[in-house]
């Protein structure tokens, strides 16, 4: 079993909403947390579904990928000039 197939069979036992809910605390914290702290927490969260983007890329739809690296990249660029 590779890596990726570990984590995406731990990403299946991961019920919808709590998915949803770290990510919004995530979030949160990340944009009204101070500097460094706020853009290291928005940065986590950009790896996050950088690594969920990278291992489902094969089976999502065109726009899908499009949505996704949209988003990635508003992340990463609200953690960088957070930490700026």
């Amino acid at each position: 079993m590779t890596t990726s197939d570990h984590f995406l069979r731990r990403l299946a036992g991961v019920r919808p909403a709590t998915a949803f809910l770290v990510a919004l605390v995530l979030l949160l914290a990340g944009l009204f947390l101070p500097g460094v702290v706020g853009g290291l927490l928005l940065a986590l969260l950009a790896a996050g579904l950088g690594t969920l983007t990278f291992t489902t890329w094969p089976v999502q739809s065109p726009i899908t990928r499009l949505v996704r690296v949209v988003l990635l990249t508003l992340l990463v660029v609200a953690a960088v000039s957070k930490t700026l």
